[in-house]
Parts: C-alpha cells; sequence; structure tokens
C-alpha cells in the first residue's frame, strides 16, 4: 500500500518536490511554537512518602516513591490506613511518624495539637501515647494524650556519689540522626575569601605526605588569638550555578572534614596533633573553627515561597554529571537562606523530561520526502519530568543548602528539578 498517491508526471514531482524545499523555512520557524503548545505540564503530583523510622537503619536501598493522582492529592490529609494511636518507640523519627498518619509528611504542622500543659510540647518523646482525633469543624489533629515518663526524667537532675549506667533518652529527631550527624556542626561550604583567610596545614612532621590521628601538623596563619581546637577541612570541588559549558557562578567550595587539630605550640607555624581522623589529611587542607550544633527537632512543612532550583552536588561523589544518590544520600540544592530556605523545608525532585523529535505528525510526508534532512526539520517535543524523590533540608547558607533523601523511586543526579512538594 502505498502512502503517498502518485504524481501524473515528473514535472509536476519535481514542482512539488520545489514547493516542499520552501516550505521546510516556514517549519523550521513553526517548530518552536510547536514544541512549545506539544510540551506537557512540567510539575507532577506530590509523592506520598514513607521512610524508615529507626534512627539506627541508614540503607543505601530506594524504597519506592509512590505518586498520587491529581485527584487523590486534593482528597483528605489523613492517611486510610492511619492508626487511631500510636505509642512513640525508641528509634522513631518525626518523619516516619508523620508518614503513619499524613499522606504527606510535610503537612505535619497543620494537624499537630501543642498541648500547653505538656513539658515541651513541640518535642516527642519514646513512650509518648499519639492519638488521632477530629475538631467540631472535621478537622483532624493529632495530640499526645498519655505523656511519656521521660518527660518527668527530662526535668528532674539526680545527683548520687556512684556511677551508674542509663539509656540515653532525648526527644526523637525528624530525620535519622546517624545520617547527618557528620554534617551538622561543621561547616562544610566555603566561599573563596574563607579559603584564602583560613589556616591553614603547612608539612607534617617526619616529612610525611598524609597525616591521621596522632600525626604531628604544622600550622600556619592562626593569628594573635588562636583557639585551642579546630576542625581540619579537606577542601573539594567547586559549587556552580547552571552555566554554558559548566562555567556558572560559584556559590563556594565543598568541604570535607579530615579530623580534629589541637594546638600544643603556639607561633607560626603553630605545632598541633590531630585526633578524630574521618579521612587522611594533607598539606594546604585549612583550619576552621566549630559552628553552634544544629538541632534536629524540626517540623517538616512546605516551603513558605516557591522554591525553584536544581541539585548541583552528590555528597561523597567526584562532583560530576555521573554522581547519583538514593534514599539517605546527601545533596546540595542551588537555593539557600536567600531563597527563603530554612531547615525543615520539604522540596521534591523532578527528572527532566528528555526532548525528543516527532516525525508522525502532520507534516510526516515532508520529513520523509527529504529523507536525512527532513529529519533536521522534525518538531522536538519535551517530555513532561516525573517525580523521583522528596528531600528534607536541614542546613541552610545564603545560596545553597544540604538536603537528605527521605525517599526515592530513581536515582538521584546532578541537574535534577527540586520544588515544591
Amino acid at each position: 500500500m502505498r502512502l503517498y498517491p502518485s504524481m501524473g508526471s515528473n514535472q509536476i514531482r519535481n514542482a512539488c518536490l520545489l514547493l516542499m524545499i520552501g516550505a521546510s523555512a516556514l517549519l523550521t520557524a513553526c517548530s518552536s511554537v510547536h514544541d512549545i503548545s506539544r510540551t506537557a505540564p512540567s510539575r507532577s503530583p506530590p509523592v506520598a512518602t514513607g521512610a524508615p523510622t529507626h534512627a539506627a537503619t541508614v540503607s543505601r536501598a530506594m524504597p519506592a516513591a509512590p505518586t498520587t493522582s491529581s485527584s487523590e492529592s486534593s482528597g483528605p490529609i489523613i492517611r486510610a490506613s492511619a492508626p487511631m494511636t500510636y505509642t512513640v518507640k525508641p528509634g522513631d523519627t518525626l518523619w516516619g511518624i508523620a508518614a503513619k498518619f499524613l499522606r504527606n509528611p510535610w503537612d505535619w504542622p497543620e494537624v499537630w495539637y501543642i498541648n500547653p500543659r505538656i513539658h515541651n510540647p513541640h518535642w516527642i518523646y519514646p513512650g509518648d501515647v499519639l492519638a488521632l482525633a477530629y475538631g467540631k469543624n472535621g478537622k483532624p489533629m493529632i495530640r499526645v494524650v498519655r505523656p511519656s515518663p521521660l518527660r518527668t526524667q527530662e526535668r528532674t537532675v539526680v545527683l548520687t556519689p556512684h556511677l551508674r549506667s542509663t539509656a540515653i533518652t532525648a526527644a526523637i529527631p525528624t530525620i535519622p540522626y546517624s545520617a547527618v550527624a557528620p554534617f551538622l556542626s561543621r561547616p562544610v561550604v566555603f566561599t573563596t575569601g574563607q579559603i584564602e583567610r583560613a589556616p591553614h596545614v603547612i608539612a607534617i612532621r617526619d616529612q610525611n605526605q598524609v597525616a591521621g590521628s596522632g600525626f604531628v601538623i604544622y600550622v600556619s596563619n592562626l593569628g594573635r588569638h588562636p583557639h585551642r581546637r579546630y576542625s581540619v577541612i579537606h577542601v573539594g570541588h567547586a559549587l556552580r550555578a547552571p552555566g554554558f559549558w559548566g562555567f556558572g557562578h560559584v556559590y563556594g567550595y565543598l568541604g570535607e572534614f579530615t579530623g580534629t587539630a589541637v594546638i600544643t605550640a603556639d607561633g607560626d607555624p603553630a605545632t598541633a596533633v590531630l585526633t578524630d581522623s574521618a579521612r587522611e589529611t594533607f598539606p594546604g587542607d585549612r583550619l576552621i573553627t566549630n559552628d553552634p550544633p544544629l538541632p534536629l527537632h524540626m517540623a517538616p512543612r512546605a516551603p513558605a515561597r516557591p522554591i525553584h532550583g536544581q541539585i548541583i552536588s552528590v555528597l561523597g561523589g567526584t562532583g560530576g554529571q555521573e554522581d547519583m544518590a538514593g534514599t539517605y544520600d546527601i545533596v546540595v540544592v542551588d537555593r539557600g537562606s536567600r531563597a527563603g530556605l530554612v531547615p525543615g523545608d520539604v522540596l521534591a525532585v523532578d527528572h527532566r523530561g528528555r526532548v525528543v523529535h516527532d516525525p508522525y505528525g502532520a507534516f510526516a510526508w515532508l520529513f520523509h520526502a527529504l529523507g536525512s534532512s527532513g529529519a533536521l526539520l522534525e518538531p522536538r517535543v519535551k517530555l513532561p519530568n516525573y517525580r523521583i524523590a522528596t528531600l528534607l533540608v536541614f542546613k541552610t547558607y545564603r545560596h545553597v543548602a544540604f538536603a537528605l533523601v527521605v525517599a526515592a523511586s530513581h536515582t538521584i543526579n546532578d541537574g535534577d528539578v527540586v520544588g515544591n512538594p
């Protein structure tokens, strides 16, 4: 069967071919309009996610992050399977508990009922009994109906003259502490000016090229009033904004903690001993004082302002496009406090839809007739973005933020889009 009608003569065929070539310029101009009209919406529906709740479980596996339909996204905030009561267990996290009750864990502030008669009502302790109830207006609420004995213990300090062994009890964190502990108290993003001004390792005793715990190092540029302890940081790759051929604006440089330097003798250079080594220390590594530790008691919530950004680095990677992240990995996004992000904000991650050629539309006969040249004129269509993960921001800087992957259905790469959930 012929796809196209035959012509009456060779002259008519040649004339038609000339008309086709002349029309190709018009098609090229129209293709961009065709691209826009054919592009599907870039945002996917929100994901109802649930992360494992045990703080000691730091798995690199990627549990699926199921997507919800648009009709479900406007439905009830409470899960159909939500329990009426729940007793908080050691190792639970606020994110995990919120996921038991809510379709979207970041809606927690909308349902959490703060009881002013309970000490530290914002925090939840192992042993607390949480109950789901509904107000007169039908609005759901979750509150502590039976406080944990640990709340009383927190307010009572018992001094005894002998040693005793006790379990460590505290309010549950929002996310597993073990997953983000190395990043809470140590700065990990530096500007060029901070790197230039910071004290640095100039040599290692006995002409060693690398150092670990117990090694003696020599430090320059400590200043007039040095501290006794410093964090030693290895300066890694640049955190760049998206740009042409990778030459975007540099937000800062990623730093990796190598150990603690304890100053044993002042001077320039000063003498120090390394302790608590996490990796090898090299000459040129920088010394900095520690920031105050950040609390892990933060309510997950949607950002207060619209966020439009992307992932620019995967922690533990090389800084290249091939770096990948999964559940409980840490990523850097190119939006920070200047964009309105604060610890506790939840971000959705979408994978960019690729651009494909469409040779099957109304002008398929023309592209077919032009052969390989026609392939260059085929309309380009951008496929829609699709939801792949959920992040929780736990540390912010002016232009960038660190976030934990709390659920992922696909691997995450540099360049993936982040925005409001």
